[in-house]
């Protein structure tokens, strides 16, 4: 009998991505997930907001509206309908790649039309990538494992100066930011992840990093860096009301500024959808690249209708697909009802918001590590000895580097350039695209035969393939 979609070869079982777990399973894993992608999604809109000039309570107000809209962002990419959604357990997030954009457009701006310019140039940019999505899938064929594993591993490397920045504590300014005290705790909550995954078997193993962050914040409350002053100014009930901020404004410079960190955020998405889809044995071909796009760019055209911003991959949870092996993206879907949940509830918000940075930081590390760590393996099917593909990662890698061990390398180039330069996973993943056309495409003698990629093994009973993008 033939296998049916979203089952595997035997016909007899679901793959694991279309598998559902138990109730309680399924809630402790999506919760997991947005406990590691949580500080990355309140960051933006904590720094947009001021730059806008809002105050406390409408920052906080701006904050729930992005919990809510990278929920909604999270399910269409995980649910899907039509040929929207890439049906991976693939999480959705407020982009930090329109964070410098956007405050220098709400600094050009007065206070009163700051965001609604800024929300203006996103529906615009959302629209045009959602209309570009079926063209921008097509490239898929450019993306062979020299490529993807170069840039998996440039995003779990990128990624973790974040964590060390959150074990710091996470605010450069602040008297102790890298105290003795945040590091300890950032190590202990380090140790304590690693332990749990050693010593514990089944599902406890798998939410590892759930009970590490938990274990974390319960020690870190004697310490003293467990800031409630959230849960108390909290309010029960928030609803993220439609054009909060005023009816969106359109700006020529602020829409070609977002309009490229749309393209900034389709070309990560797209790297970021290879790789889940090698780490959960569903390789992501054309159509789920254009779908996953789909999702992200009408996720994004969405948003300022609750007063969100653009919305893009979070590769962290990726790193948490990896390690805990749970490839269901059902339970990222409940993560992403959660963000609902939260975005409609201020106060259950801020529950999550007590976990400190630098257990957050300590906990980070291993899962951003986990990013570089699953770059690396599939790098291992690269064929690394052949053709000029080491040169490719080495100077693809070089230059993804740059924005990490010289942040202020570009300082002097236009901003508009910086929303490309300053992403290490953007530069490098251009560079190994354009080093793999002139090496492995167009820079082949004449008679020579296309190099070959290690192939990888198919399921068992399923048709031997070559991997996606191998050429």
């Amino acid at each position: 009998m033939a296998a049916t979609p979203g089952r595997t070869a035997q016909g007899d079982r679901k793959h694991p991505v279309d598998a559902t777990l138990p109730p309680f399973k399924m809630f402790t894993s999506g919760l997991q997930h947005v406990a590691a992608m949580y500080a990355g999604v309140v960051a933006p809109p904590m720094i947009v907001g001021p730059a806008c000039g809002l105050g406390p309570t409408e920052t906080a107000f701006l904050v729930g509206a992005g919990l809510f809209t990278a929920g909604i962002a999270t399910l269409l990419q995980t649910l899907g309908f039509w040929k929207i959604g890439a049906k991976l357990p693939f999480v959705n997030g407020v982009s930090f790649a329109g964070v410098t954009p956007m405050v220098a457009i709400g600094k050009a701006q007065s206070p009163g039309d700051a965001l609604p310019v800024i929300f203006g140039a996103v529906i615009v940019a959302g629209v045009l990538g959602f209309l570009l999505a079926p063209y921008f899938s097509r490239l898929v064929r450019f993306f062979p494992p020299v490529v993807t594993g170069t840039v998996i591993t440039l995003i779990g490397v990128s990624l973790l100066p974040v964590a060390f920045n959150w074990s710091q504590g996470g605010n450069a300014t602040a008297h102790d930011y890298g105290s003795p005290v945040n590091i300890g705790m950032a190590a202990l909550t380090f140790v304590i992840v690693l332990v749990l995954r050693r010593v514990l078997r089944g599902f406890l193993q798998q939410i590892s990093i759930l009970l590490g962050l938990v274990a974390g914040t319960l020690i870190a409350i004697p310490v003293g860096i467990t800031d409630f002053g959230a849960i108390t100014e909290a309010a029960p009930v928030g609803f993220p009301t439609p054009f909060h901020f005023g009816a969106p404004q359109f700006d020529a410079a602020a829409i070609v500024s977002m309009c490229i960190v749309m393209l900034v955020c389709m070309t990560e998405s797209t790297a970021d959808m290879l790789a889940l889809g090698k780490i959960v044995d569903r390789p992501a071909d054309e159509r789920t690249i254009e779908g996953g796009l789909r999702a992200d760019t009408l996720g994004t055209a969405i948003s300022p209708l609750f007063n969100g911003f653009a919305n893009s991959a979070f590769a962290q949870n990726i790193g948490l697909v990896a390690m805990t092996k749970v490839r269901s993206r059902f339970v990222v879907a409940t993560g992403g009802l959660i963000l609902v949940l939260l975005g409609l509830c201020p106060v259950a918000a801020s529950v999550i918001s007590l976990v400190p940075l630098p257990v957050l930081g300590g906990a980070g590390i291993v899962l951003f590590g986990s990013v570089a760590a699953s770059g690396i393996q599939t790098l291992a099917t690269a064929a690394m000895d052949k053709g000029e593909n080491a040169l490719i990662v080495a100077a693809s890698v070089g230059i993804g580097l740059i924005p990490i061990a010289a942040p202020r390398f570009y300082h002097d180039f236009p901003k508009d350039m910086l929303v490309v330069l300053d992403s290490g996973i953007s530069t490098g993943c251009i560079v190994a695209i354009v080093l793999n056309l002139a090496f492995n495409h167009f820079g082949k003698r004449r008679g020579e035969p296309p190099l070959e990629v290690i192939p990888q093994q198919p399921e068992r009973g399923a048709p031997d393939a070559r991997p996606a993008g191998a050429h």
